[in-house]
């Protein structure tokens, strides 16, 4: 049969990446508490394509993902990204996987435990040689330190987000990296509170009041810590509870 997409094109422009978008995949992740965690990711994967060609092949990508069943995970993206580049004819692979990761998390007083969902995400790109970023949006509880200061008998709270990225050496657990991120807030957020938690988790916030400027700082000052990291990106937003708006900051930093 003729193959339309190997033909020459005569605009000469290159693009810098077609493929495939939004294609629901089971992956496998690495689980600190029970070894091996099973999730649904959503995942897009792109090649460059040459001036010289007019298309490219879009069901390779989901043959080449389907070599490897269910065992799709952090350790093969790196062979994932050279078997695009090989087979598509490309110079340059990408693929993004953006999955729910599950954590069994106790309550601070009762030690009730509830699973908590955090969306997470992988970004890779091979050219000369494999990148992997790693990506976690953790929800907080941020309490406004001037609410604080100004009232007499409470502070406005509400809840917020923090997404973080990092690029690394080595490996990174999932859960190291929420767990740092989260403790960077006025408190973290509970999927199962009794009411000695809830009494715990208020009075702790009170505590601890944050602006944005001051999560993002202090996630940005944790990251500096760890020498295996060489980039990190940090955003953090806060669901206002009393303005029409929400406050944001953010923050990107090379390490090497």
């Amino acid at each position: 049969m003729r193959d339309i997409q190997n033909e020459s094109d005569p605009r000469n422009i290159n693009i810098d990446k077609v493929g495939i978008k939004n294609l629901r995949y089971p992956i496998l992740l690495s689980d600190k508490a029970h070894k091996q965690q099973h999730t649904i990711a959503q995942i897009n994967m792109y090649v460059n394509l040459p001036h010289n060609f007019r298309g490219t092949h879009m069901s390779r990508f989901v043959e080449i993902l389907s070599r490897f069943h269910r065992e799709i995970a952090i350790h093969n993206i790196g062979t994932i990204l050279k078997t695009m580049k090989q087979e598509l004819n490309a110079e340059s692979a990408h693929i993004e996987m953006e999955f729910p990761y599950f954590i069994e998390k106790k309550a601070p007083v009762t030690g009730a435990v509830g699973l908590m969902e955090y969306r997470c995400n992988f970004v890779g790109n091979l050219t000369d040689k494999t990148r992997l970023v790693l990506g976690v949006a953790v929800p907080i509880t941020t309490l406004c330190p001037c609410s604080k200061d100004m009232a007499k008998k409470s502070a406005h709270n509400q809840r917020g987000k923090i997404r973080t990225q990092v690029r690394f050496k080595g490996f990174f657990w999932i859960e190291d990296l929420i767990e740092l991120v989260e403790n960077c807030a006025s408190s973290p957020i509970y999927s199962l509170l009794k009411r000695e938690d809830e009494k715990y988790v208020t009075e702790h916030a009170y505590e601890n009041p944050v602006f944005v400027e001051d999560v993002v700082r202090n996630v940005a000052q944790k990251l500096d810590t760890y020498s295996d990291i060489t980039w990190y990106k940090v955003e953090v937003e806060s669901y206002e509870s009393i303005h029409n708006h929400d406050a944001y900051a953010a923050l990107e930093k090379k390490v090497i």
